[in-house]
């Protein structure tokens, strides 16, 4: 049996689709802009789109949202910080941090498909202090430290 996510909309976003899976073996979710009024993201600018939605994530769980990758591809939307992390006990509206990065203005619109929301299993860890780390090969090696192909 899957998880469920519960899912509540604001009052009058009825006619806005609930986040779905595009395919039978997606990873992610659409999620729709519920703005009142189309928001123009110019080149360079970031903005907070809402979805009005307010969802709550299985314990054991994480949402992270994503950008679709053909607006990102075609029209250079972008997630400042993506994957953005929606913990399971988050039960505030989930909004997306978008910004443009094209050279054109974009403006998305009441009922655009413009994230997703993908999913995914966590597992907190236990934070041990140590005086040292154990040796591996790589070491202390750095970005771009095993070579670029």
């Amino acid at each position: 049996m899957k998880p469920q996510m519960r899912v509540r909309r604001k009052p009058g976003l009825e006619d806005l689709p609930l986040p779905r899976y595009m395919t039978d073996h997606a990873a992610g979710m659409d999620l729709y802009s519920a703005n009142a009024e189309p928001v123009e993201i110019g080149p360079g600018e970031i903005h907070v789109i809402p979805t009005g939605l307010f969802v709550e994530i299985p314990v054991g769980f994480e949402g992270q949202v994503r950008a679709r990758s053909g607006l990102a591809r075609d029209l250079g939307l972008m997630l400042p910080n993506a994957p953005g992390t929606i913990d399971a006990d988050y039960r505030g509206e989930l909004q997306v941090i978008v910004g443009n990065v094209s050279r054109k203005p974009f403006s998305i619109a009441r009922g655009t498909r413009f994230a997703q929301l993908v999913i995914c299993p966590i597992q907190q860890v236990q934070v041990v202090e140590v005086a040292e780390l154990s040796e591996t090969a790589r070491g202390a090696g750095g970005f771009g430290h095993t070579g670029r192909t």
